[in-house]
């Protein structure tokens, strides 16, 4: 049985609120691979996206707000405790979208959302839907670590950007795309550090644990579901390959 690995980005899933368009036509379109693919299965790990930098970011608000009131007895002051707690405001998106993505596929999602990757033992059904699992990382880590144990070469990581560029395109009009990078100068992009909310095409240390296992990752658009099909299918498509 051949097992693909997608880690769906939350901003893909819910940008706002939850996009039954995308929903719909990505399940669709996963349903009829499947169909067409019997020796073939299916893990989706849903990030946490717009939603989860809306809520983590009004929770940092709400510290700065009691750490300029002295005579409160909240307490805001460690950076680390504050980080923790946003991984978990993040965490807790993810597990939101991705019992929406998984009541999608009906019956061919058999399990319930895996929320600690290490404890899955086994993957009935075709679609076996994930969720964030505890701080440190975020869902990129969690595909990492599904795709190593049911054996999965490559992990597809859908968002809301069509490739990787050398920079931030957005601040930087010289950046360029890249088709195709290797995990040491990946990694020299994206550094070592994690931090709850940080927006880079594919989280540091799953980048780490990838480079380490040989996995390959394809950075592509999520909403373009044709290009999705055409990666599922082994065809060109439009995106960055880390390998």
């Amino acid at each position: 049985m051949v097992t693909k690995v997608l880690s769906v980005g939350g901003s893909i899933i819910a940008p706002s609120e939850p996009d039954v368009k995308f929903l719909s036509e990505f399940s669709t379109m996963a349903c009829d691979w499947l169909l067409k693919n019997p020796d073939t299965r299916l893990i989706l790990v849903a990030g946490g996206g717009a939603p989860a930098r809306v809520y983590q970011n009004a929770y940092r608000d709400v510290a700065k707000t009691f750490a300029g009131e002295q005579k409160s007895s909240c307490s805001f002051a460690n950076e680390e405790e504050t980080n923790y707690a946003c991984d978990w405001i993040g965490i807790m998106a993810t597990r939101l979208n991705a019992q929406i993505l998984k009541t999608t596929f009906g019956p061919l999602c058999q399990q319930e959302v895996v929320t600690d990757p290490t404890k899955v033992t086994d993957f009935t059904g075709r679609v076996l839907v994930a969720a964030g699992w505890k701080p440190g990382f975020s869902t990129d880590n969690d595909a990492v670590l599904l795709a190593e144990r049911f054996h999965a070469d490559t992990v597809v990581n859908l968002s809301n950007i069509e490739k990787v560029y050398t920079d931030d395109p957005r601040k930087n009009p010289e950046a360029k795309p890249i088709d195709t990078i290797s995990w040491s100068e990946f990694r020299k992009m994206v550094g070592d550090e994690w931090v709850p909310g940080k927006n880079c095409p594919f989280d540091p240390i799953a980048s780490k644990r990838a480079s380490e296992l040989g996995l390959t990752v394809i950075c592509a658009a999520g909403k373009n579901i044709p290009n999705i099909r055409a990666i599922l299918d082994g065809k060109d498509y439009i995106g960055s390959t880390i390998k």
